[in-house]
């Protein structure tokens, strides 16, 4: 076998690993298709099962990392992508773009005071706070401002997933516990607070809510991006 060729090995790891979580995160959305709550969310049901898988196996984190990296540079072109839908609802910034703004800004800053003071009460290393820090943000926006900051973006990643979910389900709590009776109240809510899972969310509650609750997952992603640097500068 020729030197630039990769091994055997390591194209039946890539090969493996790959179709288990895909597999398995097709299987959990057919799940939640028919069972839709929250403890059955694909990003609840797929991480759990893949890591049972690695833990029965015997398999290390690193070969699972090695085998799917290419799933995670899929997410460089969805950080372009988002601009798409930015356009697609520009009518809605010109709208509202006073409440759009002021939302965003009390968000972004909410959620990172909220990760650095958990990390900072449970008394955890600079490394779990920087990597806590872009919690609230959507993944591809969420790994970029970790690595950025000095943090370690597959932890990162864990934290995304456990913001995603539970903020999802405490945000449907909340739409009945508060009086919001506009589409952009509701859908601001679930988008600022469970970014992609909040939106997949927003969606089941109703079309503006969905469309509501991207974009401004989209503008928190872009302030977190330049608020998370800024942050960790003046408190690591």
């Amino acid at each position: 076998m020729s030197e630039g060729l990769p091994s055997l090995d390591n194209t039946m790891t890539v090969l493996f690993w790959s179709a288990v979580t895909i597999a398995l995160y097709a299987a959990s959305k057919k799940l939640y298709r028919r069972w839709p709550v929250w403890w059955l969310s694909p990003l609840a049901v797929a991480p759990v099962v893949v890591m049972a898988i690695l833990l029965s196996v015997g398999t290390d984190y690193r070969e699972y990392l090695q085998g799917t990296r290419w799933l995670l540079l899929l997410l460089g072109p969805t950080m372009v992508a988002f601009a798409v839908p930015v356009f697609e609802r520009r009518h809605l910034i010109r709208r509202h773009w006073a409440a759009l703004t002021l939302g965003v800004v009390v968000g972004s800053l909410t959620a990172l005071l909220t990760a650095w003071g958990l990390a900072f009460t449970l008394g955890l290393s600079d490394l779990f706070r920087t990597s806590m820090l872009p919690r609230s943000t959507s993944m591809p926006f969420a790994l970029k401002v970790s690595s950025d900051i000095g943090g370690f973006p597959e932890l990162t990643a864990i934290f995304v997933v456990l913001t995603g979910v539970l903020g999802a389900a405490l945000g449907q709590l909340m739409l009945h516990w508060l009086p919001l009776r506009s589409a952009l109240a509701r859908g601001a809510l679930l988008g600022v607070g469970a970014h992609a899972a909040g939106v997949a969310k927003a969606h089941e509650v109703g079309r503006e809510e969905g469309s509501v609750a991207g974009l401004v997952m989209i503008l928190v992603g872009f302030v977190n991006v330049l608020g998370g640097g800024v942050f960790a500068l003046g408190f690591v």
